[in-house]
């Protein structure tokens, strides 16, 4: 895997929840990413962006664009270092949320994207990457 692209966005307050969204859109768009996957994508974003602010209180979105076998791709990690997500089993659960989001929740993230890893512990922040190919 190659990384064509990368760099870093802050995502400290609720206005920069849209910058995030922007930021994503063009860099999908630039990677030739269908408009269903765009926007997709752009969903998922809305949600891991916005939990960073809200819950985690404010991070950063860390952005790749990746190539591999003829592909293009696009990663995103959004990284915070808040309390951290004291039952993961819970925040994985179809349904489950602690309000105020889209609704979609972890999972409904998760199904918007190609690749989703979670790494948080109590007390440690929470990242989230995921990645969505062309």
């Amino acid at each position: 895997m190659t990384v064509r692209d990368s760099g870093s966005q802050a995502v400290c307050l609720e206005q920069d929840v849209v910058l995030a969204r922007q930021l994503a859109r063009k860099l999908a768009s630039d990677c030739g990413m269908r408009l269903v996957d765009l926007t997709k994508l752009v969903t998922a974003v809305s949600e891991l962006a916005r939990n960073t602010v809200v819950y985690g209180g404010g991070g950063d979105m860390d952005w790749a664009v990746l190539e591999e076998l003829g592909r293009v791709g696009l990663r995103l990690t959004f990284r915070d270092q808040g309390p951290g997500i004291a039952d993961i089993k819970l925040a994985l659960t179809d349904g489950w949320t602690s309000g105020g989001g889209l609704g979609l929740g972890l999972t409904g993230a998760r199904r918007l994207v190609d690749e989703f890893e979670l790494d948080t512990a109590p007390g440690q922040g929470t990242r989230v990457t995921i990645t969505k190919w062309t």
